[in-house]
């Protein structure tokens, strides 16, 4: 684990606390428990006396011994219930093992595949050199509207209008199609779930550079969810399922929230980074002897969806310091922007093996006895981040026109272009 700790980026104090206080915890375990067998052979030696009538002093001596330990040995368990609870705090901080196929280094990706072209340096060269942003696009063909949304809600929110409207649930209607052919099971979960659902997942209120990353309710123990994958991978907590039942897919579709858009004053503007957006979310629930391949499966089933929409993509298996907790690999899919000048992420999908699983109490029984899943996890879809991909990429300034993906045209009326907005 600490190597793991040190690969990850992440500072080694809870290993250390671990290390250090578990034997002390075993030994006020042991401390305790001799404690209350000592109190209760005081107990059976005066009710003995008492049935006997012994004298007074007899009585009165054990009485005695009985009315000390009492505070001892709530003293000790206090001790004892108290170190327990920063050792299960520190124990759950802790990240997930690696995979051994994870990049050694750090910091940088390793490119699995290029999606729509032979290599990352020909998609580039392939790009429009115009070089329009799709913020500057959409706006001056009336898809978006984020002076009136930066009004009425803030910054980093957004009006879709029109085409685009219809083009987002084009986007979602195509993807749970995509999912239901795929074997998916579709749901459509809360937005809302309890703070302690949010924490098992691995979602924490603030990231480690102390930014918040939840929107929580006030005055309830309640947050707002960033992805459906939380409410998803809770679907079947404090759980034991059978060995026939895996591997489970789900697919859900909701709202998605996220406190942190435009942290640092980064993609501030646009819709690349926004508080609020609709994605297609994927979750297994699986055996562990399968939750690799599955990963593998979940990127097949990514690729697809570039490849029909006609984007120019990479896939990238993912270094160290950019997985989350709960993850022991992922693979982020990017498209090359123009807009940005570099590449910008769509999808994701991750292996967390049974680090949700231990925390939400999710089980399955076998012959062999019972045992924690597996869950992962994938974007089939995440809108704004499409959009900016799909209207960078797509958009032809000789004619002046966005094209719309063949795939998408059946939920578009038939449209095969978005063409500007007359005044």
């Amino acid at each position: 684990m600490r190597d793991v700790l040190r690969r990850r980026g992440l500072p080694s104090a809870s290993l250390n606390f671990l290390l250090e206080n578990r034997e002390r915890e075993r030994e006020l375990h042991r401390k305790r428990d001799t404690l209350i067998r000592e109190r209760k052979a005081e107990g059976a030696k005066l009710a003995l006396l008492k049935a006997q009538k012994s004298n007074s002093a007899e009585v009165d001596s054990v009485q005695g011994a009985l009315t000390a330990l009492k505070p001892t040995i709530t003293h000790v368990a206090n001790c004892l219930s108290e170190l327990s609870e920063q050792i299960h705090a520190h124990a759950e901080s802790l990240p997930n093992w690696l995979d051994p196929t994870v990049p050694q280094d750090p910091i940088e990706p390793a490119t699995v595949s290029v999606i729509n072209g032979t290599s990352e340096e020909s998609i580039i060269a392939a790009m429009p050199k115009n070089k329009a942003d799709h913020k500057t696009i959409a706006e001056t063909f009336g898809l978006v509207d984020f002076t009136t949304a930066s009004r009425i809600s803030g910054s980093s929110w957004y009006y879709l209008v029109g085409d685009a409207a219809l083009l987002e649930q084009a986007l979602v209607q195509y993807a749970l199609r995509k999912a239901r052919e795929a074997g998916y099971i579709m749901v459509s979960p809360p937005s809302i779930v309890r703070k302690e659902i949010t924490h098992a997942c691995g979602f924490k209120p603030r990231d480690h550079n102390g930014e918040k990353q939840v929107y929580e309710i006030e005055g309830e123990s309640l947050v707002l969810t960033g992805t459906a994958e939380i409410p998803l991978g809770a679907l079947h907590s404090s759980s034991i399922l059978s060995w026939e039942q895996l591997p489970i897919k789900y697919v859900g579709v909701s709202r998605s929230y996220r406190a942190e858009a435009g942290a640092n004053g980064k993609d501030t503007t646009g819709l690349y980074r926004v508080h609020e957006f609709t994605k297609v979310e994927l979750f297994h629930f699986t055996t562990p002897d399968k939750s690799g391949d599955e990963l593998e499966e979940l990127r097949d089933f990514q690729t697809s969806i570039i490849k029909d929409l006609g984007l120019k993509a990479r896939f990238l298996n993912m270094p160290t310091t950019d997985l989350g907790s709960p993850a022991v690999k992922k693979y982020d899919c990017e498209a090359w922007m123009p807009g940005r000048g570099s590449w910008g992420e769509l999808t994701s999908c991750s292996n967390c093996t049974d680090y949700q699983s231990r925390r939400l109490g999710i089980r399955y029984k076998s012959k062999e006895g019972n045992f924690y899943v597996h869950t992962l996890n994938g974007t089939a879809m995440a809108v704004p981040r499409v959009l900016v991909a799909l209207i960078e990429q797509n958009y032809d300034p000789g004619t002046d026109t966005i094209v719309i993906p063949e795939v998408l045209r059946p939920y578009m009326d038939g449209k095969s272009a978005i063409f500007r907005q007359s005044n």
